[in-house]
């Protein structure tokens, strides 16, 4: 299984340029914010859109090719697509919905299909009910199970979750793991939250206003994003511009700090980041990058605390903080008690040397 995509198409506000391979069973991630390309590249994949230049080959197939003037239509590409809003037809029953792309099948073959799929989902006992009288997870899995009945060769997923409340999320992010388990063509998984693509996805593409930013293991990404845009986008919260006094010592001129790094600096790297949940407190400053920190505010979440701390000198008000830390709340109760200023460790092996 493999997809070659190699693009450009031209928006109002940027150029879409995108390309990369696709070759691994597993999900691939395309990551960003919203208005970035992702979208409009599974549109362009899909047929939906056409690209002003370029080729997409899915195995070995051309599904498009501005040179040699192939734009195979979509109902020929042997792709599935689950829009955002499910796009089901109100008027048809579960079961006329899963078996309208599968025209020009027996009669018999549609009605083992449509079963297997009903099955798949869980909802075989859902087949005569019609959209308007599911719930909006019932409707998300329908669409996931028409997707899948032409038994495509790739599976594009739009934003899948995002009309869905927190606990029913939950519920088919885990339905859908289970699906892809036995699917057995290629995945591209649209979000704009990391955290969702990172439990669906082993390999993720960060865009940023139509161009790939990063591509790669997740872990890799998360861990090294090199630059600033993709740290932006994995969920960073603590950057700052840097100015480089040697080899491997920088001053973090918006926290107001000298910092050691583990990695030789270059003179592209222009911000230091680091993660929120990177941070330690110990009792004394015995280590490198250990610094005195006051706490401005706090914030709680239902299993951490996020601490809003200033560097150097106790804060002049609520705005008045560099840093924040993520903590679980354990560590809070050990924390909370401790006289001002605390001690913060920014550990020269988590600092984010980032490039522009």
């Amino acid at each position: 299984m493999e997809l070659i995509v190699d693009i450009q198409k031209y928006l109002p506000s940027f150029t879409l340029e995108v390309a990369f391979r696709a070759t691994q069973p597993e999900a691939l991630g395309l990551l960003g914010s919203s208005g970035s390309g992702k979208s409009m590249t599974l549109r362009c994949i899909a047929g939906i859109e056409t690209p002003d230049q370029g080729t997409i080959v899915l195995n070995n197939r051309v599904l498009y090719d501005s040179q040699k003037g192939i734009n195979l239509p979509s109902r020929d590409r042997r792709v599935g697509y689950l829009f955002q809003h499910y796009a089901l037809f109100p008027h048809l029953t579960v079961a006329e919905n899963i078996a309208y792309g599968l025209r020009g099948q027996s009669q018999a073959a549609i009605a083992r299909q449509v079963t297997e799929q009903l099955q798949r989902v869980q909802l075989a006992e859902f087949g005569n009910r019609y959209p308007p009288q599911l719930s909006g997870g019932q409707q998300q899995r329908v669409a996931l199970a028409r997707a899948l009945a032409p038994e495509p060769e790739i599976l594009l997923l739009d934003e899948p979750f995002s009309a869905l409340d927190a606990h029913l999320r939950s519920e088919l992010e885990k339905q859908l793991l289970k699906t892809l388990a036995s699917y057995h063509g290629l995945t591209l998984f649209v979000s704009h939250n990391l955290e969702e693509a990172y439990r669906v996805c082993p390999q993720l593409l960060v865009l940023a206003e139509g161009q790939v930013m990063a591509a790669g293991p997740k872990q890799r990404i998360f861990d090294h994003p090199e630059r600033l845009a993709v740290a932006q986008l994995t969920g960073c919260k603590n950057l700052s511009r840097l100015e480089q006094q040697g080899d491997y010592t920088l001053r973090a001129l918006d926290w107001d700090c000298t910092l050691d790094t583990l990695e030789p600096l270059q003179l592209t790297h222009t911000h230091v980041g680091i993660r929120a949940h990177r941070f330690t407190f110990p009792t004394q400053p015995s280590q490198p990058n250990t610094q005195p920190a006051w706490l401005v505010w706090t914030s709680e979440s239902p299993h951490r605390i996020s601490l809003y701390l200033k560097l150097g000198s106790p804060p002049a008000d609520l705005d008045d903080y560099h840093l924040q830390a993520e903590v679980f709340k354990d560590v809070w109760h050990r924390l909370k008690d401790r006289p001002q200023p605390w001690w913060v460790h920014l550990d020269p092996a988590q600092l984010l040397l980032l490039r522009p």
